[in-house]
C-alpha cells in the first residue's frame, strides 16, 4: 500500500495533548501559504482559480480563501448554498447529475452552470435565461491516471461528454468547456491532456469564452513545475482567445492539517495490534478506499512494527502499520499527517463512532481554538 507522504510543517511543535481525540488541527498559516503560492500562479498567467470545496470545505476559513482566490466550484446544491453564505467571488457548480426540484436554486446562486452532458443540458433548458452562463463538462479520452477507478478518461466513464462524439450543436448556447482528468498530479499530464484534446475543440475557440481546467494539479506542492505552467496558461489564453479556469481542491490545504488520535487498546496476535479511536472507516475513508497509507508525525524508521486500526466492528477497519514515535502504551497520543483535505468532508458516524472535532491553529503565534464539536446528537439525528 503506497504511504502517501507528509510534511509535518509547524506540526512538529504542536503539543498533541492540546486537543481532545480524535481531532482535526487545521494550521491557518499553513493553508495561507498555499493560496499565496496558487495566487502568485493566478497573478502571473492571468487564470482565475477557485477553490474545489468537494476537498476542503472549512468554512470558518472563507474569508481567508476570499483573500486569495476568484471564488469556489461546487458539485451541487448544498455546496453551493454553502458558497453563497460564507464565500466571495464566483460560484461555478458542476454535478454529474442535476435533480429538476434543484435546478431553480443552483441557478439563481451560481455564476456558471456546467451540465454533464449535451442532453442534461437540453433537458434543464426551461430553467435557464440568457444571463445564465452556461459550461459543457467533456471527456478528453486521454489518461492521466494512475489508478483506473478514480480516472475520469478511464474506458466508460460517467464524468464528462465523450470529445469524439461533440458537435457544433452541442455547443449551442454553451459559453466554456470543462474538463478535470487530474488526481494529485504535475504540470505534464496536463500539457500532454491539452495536446491531445486540442485538434477536437480548436475549431470552437472562436465561439468559446471560457476553459476550465479542474481540478487535481498538486500546484502547492514543493516540486510542481509552476513556472512552466505559468506559460502555458498564457499561451492558451493567447491562442483561443478565453478565459481560463483552475479548480484546485488538494493544494489549498496540502500538508496543512493533522488528526490526531490516541491508543485505546493493545495486544498481541501476532504481532502488536493498537486499537485508536480513528476509524479509517469514518474518518479517513480513501485509506480504504484508494487505498493509501497515511503518514504519521514523527515515525521512527526503525524498531517494532505496531497495527493500528479503529473501534468499529468492521474488518478492514484497519490503517496500517507503523513504528510509532511514542511508547505503544493506553493514552499514548499520535497523528496522521496531511489530514485537512478530503478527510473532514468524509466523515461518517457508521457504528455510531464520534466525529473528530475541528481545531484551528496558528503556526505562529501557537493561538489554538475549538472550531466545532460533535454530540452523539449528530448520530442520532441522521436516521429516526
Amino acid at each position: 500500500m503506497e504511504t502517501r507522504a507528509g510534511d509535518p510543517g509547524a506540526f512538529a511543535r504542536f503539543d498533541l495533548n492540546r486537543v481532545p481525540t480524535p481531532a482535526f488541527v487545521v494550521d491557518e498559516v499553513a493553508v495561507r501559504r498555499n493560496l499565496a503560492v496558487l495566487a502568485d500562479v493566478k497573478a502571473r498567467s492571468g487564470a482565475k482559480v477557485l477553490s474545489a470545496l468537494k476537498a476542503f470545505s472549512m468554512w470558518s476559513l472563507a474569508d481567508v480563501v476570499g483573500e486569495y482566490l476568484d471564488g469556489v466550484c461546487t458539485s451541487g446544491l448544498w455546496e453551493a448554498r454553502l458558497a453563497r453564505d460564507h464565500y466571495k467571488g464566483e460560484i461555478a457548480t458542476y454535478c454529474a447529475g442535476y435533480k429538476a426540484a434543484d435546478m431553480a436554486e443552483i441557478v439563481a446562486i451560481s455564476d456558471h452552470v456546467i451540465f454533464n452532458s449535451p442532453m442534461q443540458h437540453a433537458r434543464f433548458a426551461s430553467y435557464l435565461d440568457a444571463s445564465t452562463d452556461v459550461g459543457l463538462r467533456i471527456n478528453p479520452e486521454h489518461a492521466e491516471g494512475e489508478v483506473a477507478k478514480y480516472d475520469p478518461c478511464s474506458p466508460h466513464s460517467r464524468l464528462g461528454f465523450p470529445v469524439s462524439q461533440l458537435k457544433a450543436e452541442h455547443l449551442q448556447g454553451v459559453s466554456g468547456l470543462h474538463f478535470h482528468t487530474l488526481c494529485e498530479q504535475d504540470f505534464e499530464p496536463l500539457k500532454r491532456t491539452w495536446d491531445a484534446l486540442k485538434p477536437n475543440i480548436a475549431s470552437y475557440f472562436g465561439q468559446l469564452k471560457w476553459l476550465n481546467f479542474g481540478g487535481g494539479h498538486h500546484i502547492t506542492r514543493a516540486d510542481y513545475q509552476r513556472d512552466d505552467l505559468v506559460e502555458f496558461i498564457k499561451a492558451v489564453r493567447a491562442e483561443t482567445g478565453c478565459e481560463v479556469y483552475l479548480e484546485p481542491g488538494e493544494a489549498i490545504a496540502l500538508d496543512a492539517g493533522i488528526l490526531v488520535g490516541e491508543i485505546l487498546d493493545v495486544f498481541d496476535n501476532g504481532m502488536s495490534i493498537g486499537i485508536t479511536d480513528i476509524s479509517a472507516t469514518c474518518h479517513m475513508p480513501d485509506v480504504i478506499e484508494a487505498p493509501y497509507r497515511p503518514a504519521m508525525l514523527g515515525e521512527r524508521s526503525d524498531g517494532p512494527a505496531i497495527r493500528l486500526g479503529g473501534p468499529s466492528c468492521l474488518a478492514g477497519d484497519i490503517i496500517g502499520d507503523y513504528r510509532l514515535p511514542v511508547p505503544a502504551v493506553v493514552g499514548q497520543r499520535f497523528a496522521f499527517l496531511d489530514q485537512a483535505h478530503y478527510s473532514m468532508v468524509k466523515t461518517t458516524t457508521f457504528n455510531g463512532v464520534p466525529l473528530p472535532s475541528i481545531w484551528l491553529w496558528n503556526g505562529d503565534t501557537d493561538d489554538l481554538r475549538c472550531v466545532r464539536e460533535f454530540g452523539w446528537e449528530e448520530f442520532r439525528d441522521r436516521l429516526s
